[in-house]
């Protein structure tokens, strides 16, 4: 009776382990390849650990046809070196940062699987801005400080217009018998921070062209740094709001505007690549555009002068529409789901992020390094930011969107792209002329 009630249970436990197998099959391969080389001997380990780097391999660099545009990262290094062609060096730096910053937003959706939602929002706001951070930090260290204000503005226009009048249009497009819904509290407080981040810009430079500064050249630059110190604790307490107040903002609403169930679709959705996986593509990603950024800042000057192109169309249309590739991939995906909380999150909320955090944080890294960079804009380029945060807070504030809202904000992206083709940066003999 002993054995045959032990060889039962033996049995048993083998039916419910194959079930288990059967059922479970994702959540088993994860928990394997997150324990790492299972017990055994080492060259079975290895070998399993040659397996996991070969499928995380396919699945983040070959399941994407964007990613055909990777190998120009190394032909533009070869441009550089070979001819010096400045021109080309831009273009093809170009091309090879765009799937890479895709990439990069794809390793941040997969680790926010393993965050939560609130967290993972934050974190598809903070890595889909690295790129023009980076960017941003090279052109500093470079002197190029218009170039730095000018792709950080132009981020902020291109999530607030482009890429969120793209979610909006995709959306609209998929559920043309309804209107889709948002958390509109959410909305309210990003739109008074981008506010915020107006009023300081626009204060240096009203302080500049109405020539009441107490110390003529010193109190704009002096202004500016202070109000970047006030806008990072600004941020830290609206990061702490969001992550201990707001808990649930990324929670999809219903039509009726109430917070909704997870859906079947949600519980089919499972990460493709393991946490750690994702941190170390994470830090792989970074570190080429970070060395392609290079390259890119260097050529810029050089490729407005083969293209006749005015820097400042270079730096607030292309650079940024280059570096919100991530943005624009999640923020469609997620509309087309109808989880346009989601989209808000990362378009308006990766704006917040650069209006609020990346700026400041680039004027107190000038400081640092010794660059008088200011939060004075330019008169042309603060009224952009500040007529359109006016249209995107109007367009928000009943909590619904259509195909409409979209189609009206990239026509008005269109409008900005145009104004700075014909824009030019006024000379520092203009600026004399001026004073």
């Amino acid at each position: 009776m002993g054995p045959l009630q032990e060889r039962s249970i033996h049995d048993f436990d083998d039916k419910s382990a194959s079930s288990t197998t059967k059922v479970f099959p994702k959540m088993n391969s994860f928990h394997a390849a997150e324990q790492g080389p299972f017990p055994g001997p080492s060259r079975v380990g290895g070998v399993n650990m040659f397996s996991c780097a070969c499928r995380s391999i396919k699945i983040v660099v070959f399941s994407n046809k964007l990613n055909l545009l990777m190998p120009f990262g190394p032909v533009a290094i070869l441009v550089h070196n070979m001819t010096g062609h400045h021109g080309w060096v831009f273009f093809f730096s170009l091309l090879g940062i765009t799937p890479l910053a895709e990439r990069l937003g794809y390793a941040t959706e997969q680790l926010a699987f393993y965050t939560g939602a609130t967290v993972g929002g934050l974190l598809n706001a903070t890595f889909g801005n690295a790129t023009e951070l980076i960017i941003s930090i090279h052109a500093l260290r470079n002197g190029m400080i218009r170039v730095v204000q000018q792709s950080l503005l132009g981020s902020i226009l291109s999530n607030m217009l482009l890429v969120l009048g793209c979610a909006f249009l995709s959306g609209g497009l998929v559920y043309m018998k309804k209107e889709q819904v948002f958390n509109k509290s959410t909305a309210v407080v990003n739109s008074g921070l981008l506010l915020m981040a107006v009023m300081g810009l626009l204060f240096p430079a009203v302080l500049h062209y109405t020539h009441s500064e107490v110390h003529f050249g010193k109190s704009e630059l002096a202004l500016s740094r202070f109000s970047s110190c006030v806008m990072l604790v600004a941020y830290a307490a609206y990061l702490f709001y969001q992550l201990r107040s707001q808990s649930n903002q990324y929670v999809p609403l219903n039509e009726e505007g109430s917070p909704s169930g997870a859906s079947a679709e949600d519980d089919d959705e499972s990460p493709e690549i393991t946490k750690w996986e994702s941190i170390i593509w994470l830090a792989v990603m970074t570190a080429w555009i970070s060395f392609l950024s290079d390259y890119l800042v260097d050529a810029i000057e050089g490729a407005s002068s083969a293209w006749k192109v005015p820097i400042a169309f270079i730096s607030v249309i292309l650079l940024p529409i280059v570096g919100n590739a991530a943005e624009h991939a999640s923020a469609i995906m997620f509309a087309m789901k109808d989880k346009l909380d989601i989209s808000l999150g990362v378009a308006i909320g990766s704006s917040t992020q650069i209006s609020m955090f990346g700026i400041p944080f680039c004027v107190v890294i000038a400081w640092i390094m010794g660059r008088p960079m200011d939060l004075n804009f330019q008169l042309f380029e603060t009224a952009v930011l500040f007529i359109t945060v006016l249209v995107v807070a109007f367009l928000l504030q009943e909590g619904t969107a259509n195909y409409f809202k979209g189609l009206m904000l990239i026509l008005s992206y269109v409008i900005v792209a145009a104004s700075f083709f014909v824009h030019v940066d006024p000379t520092k003999d203009d600026k004399q002329l001026e004073t």
